[in-house]
């Protein structure tokens, strides 16, 4: 083999080695980023969207009705739960 041939074969392998720990860095960090883009899609600014869209789909209206308590029904000062029994 001459020198130049070897020289040839060397940046060859020196240039799948570049590109083969490129692109593991590249998986790794993907896997980091999906990672954080599904904590993110869970963040209650991230569900408010779909929240009014299946609200204004099932006639209601998310400006009208308020649920501060979190019971799932909108507070009109009333305590009781949505099926009419107090203090279950």
């Amino acid at each position: 083999m001459s020198s130049t041939t070897i020289l040839i074969v060397i940046a060859a392998v020196v240039v799948v080695i570049i590109v083969a720990v490129i692109a593991r860095s590249r998986r790794a960090n993907d896997g980091v980023d999906s990672f954080r883009r599904q904590i993110d899609a869970l963040s209650p600014e991230a569900r408010r969207p779909v929240v009014d869209q299946v609200q204004n789909a099932a006639g209601r209206h998310p400006a009208d009705e308020h649920d501060d308590d979190g019971d799932g029904d909108a507070d009109d000062g009333d305590p009781d739960d949505e099926d009419g029994v107090r203090g279950t």
